[in-house]
């Protein structure tokens, strides 16, 4: 008689108690399983079936120039968050994508390892591989993607591919407590970074809809491109922060886009910003240095502005009770106060994560992936990277 994959799975379950991943060999299945797809696909199908044992999730991130690996468990309670930073590219400028790729590949390994150890676990307890799909560097993400499905086809352990976005959104729920604070669904998350900028409605972890976006440059490009012609080093917004809190924001005026809707615009104040500099440096060569301050607190209070405006009407448009942010541009301290503030004003609540989890990291890879486990939402193996992408 040909038993089918499913049926074996079935049978594993119900002689053996608790349900287990198997994968059937070529000689209880015969010919029929050189057509089976991996087990993480068998498990998509059985919805029903719920785990006895703790859940561990080990996270894996390398969509730019940050090798990250994590574990959280059930809750998605953080074991562990291991972060190898590539202070390569600095000389540069910009990240180099060739060079974060090759750095992906030596770091990698050690940092898998170093989540697992801190985890206090085995790889052999993982209940599913997180890993980042995109959008991103393709050469980074491969590494990341091609690592996971390795690990994944040794320990015949499902994988599920997370959206980088979705992490960034979803980096809320990270718990570092049991007892920790997350969002009340539907809530707001204004995602702000190097390459995005969107006012995204989160009604549940697989349900979100973009209501606003860049319609050109991200507030965080516009961050790192002010503060490179200003002659300030890579990355520039930790940069403009910190000069930020020691200027005047209303020395200088930039322009400030007029678009309909809740989408953004950077590209004017990115232009603006350049023109203030070139006619500042007309009459006075020393302009920049003398005005390093005021320029830095004049823009940043620019964007914080422009994020703000689009902000209030998507609240209002809605009517959510709470607005979180996620991305690299949430660590700025202008965009972290003033959101507070706009919040406390309007007696709606804040969801401000730590710097930590607002720049790449695997914890909130893993967090995501968790919520997919849960709807055992799994990956095959021949998924592969994709450069670009929304939330």
């Amino acid at each position: 008689m040909k038993i089918t994959s499913a049926k074996l799975l079935i049978f594993r379950q119900e002689k053996y108690g608790a349900p287990t991943i198997y994968h059937p060999t070529v000689k209880e299945c015969g010919s029929f399983c050189q057509f089976l797809l991996p087990p993480s696909v068998f498990l998509s199908n059985f919805a029903s079936i719920i785990m006895s044992k703790p859940v561990y999730i080990l996270g894996i991130e390398s969509s730019c120039d940050d090798t990250s690996a994590a574990v959280v468990t059930d809750e998605a309670l953080l074991l562990s968050n291991v972060i190898a930073s590539q202070a390569v590219h600095e000389e540069y400028g910009g990240v180099v994508p060739e060079l974060a790729s090759r750095a992906h590949q030596q770091n990698i390994v050690p940092v898998v390892d170093a989540a697992i150890k801190r985890a206090g676990i085995n790889l052999s307890d993982l209940s599913a591989i997180a890993y980042t799909r995109g959008p991103g560097l393709l050469g980074s993400l491969l590494v990341g993607t091609s690592f996971a499905k390795g690990l994944s086809l040794g320990l015949r352990c499902p994988m599920v591919d997370v959206n980088h976005l979705h992490g960034h959104v979803l980096a809320h729920f990270i718990r570092r407590d049991a007892a920790d604070r997350v969002p009340p669904f539907p809530y707001i998350c204004l995602l702000v970074s190097g390459g995005n900028s969107q006012i995204v409605l989160v009604r549940s972890p697989r349900d979100m809809e973009i209501l606003g976006r860049t319609i050109d440059d991200a507030a965080g490009e516009a961050f790192d491109k002010c503060a490179k012609v200003m002659g300030l080093p890579y990355p520039g917004g930790p940069h403009i922060d910190r000069l930020a809190a020691e200027g005047d924001p209303k020395k200088f005026r930039f322009a400030r886009p007029r678009i309909d809707g809740f989408d953004y615009s950077f590209s004017g104040l990115k232009t603006s910003f350049l023109y203030t500099l070139r006619d500042g440096l007309k009459t006075d060569p020393d302009f920049i240095t003398a005005n390093k301050a005021d320029l830095a607190a004049s823009l940043q209070a620019t964007i914080v502005d422009i994020l703000l405006d689009k902000l209030a009407r998507a609240v209002k448009a809605t009517g959510v009770k709470a607005v979180a942010i996620g991305g690299g541009v949430a660590a700025n301290s202008g965009v972290r106060e003033a959101v507070a503030d706009f919040c406390a004003a309007r007696s709606i609540e804040a969801f401000i994560p730590e710097r930590l989890f607002t720049t790449d990291n695997a914890a909130m890879v893993a967090t995501a992936g968790y919520f997919k486990y849960l709807d055992r939402d799994f990956s095959p193996y021949s998924a592969t990277p994709y450069a670009r992408v929304s939330v």
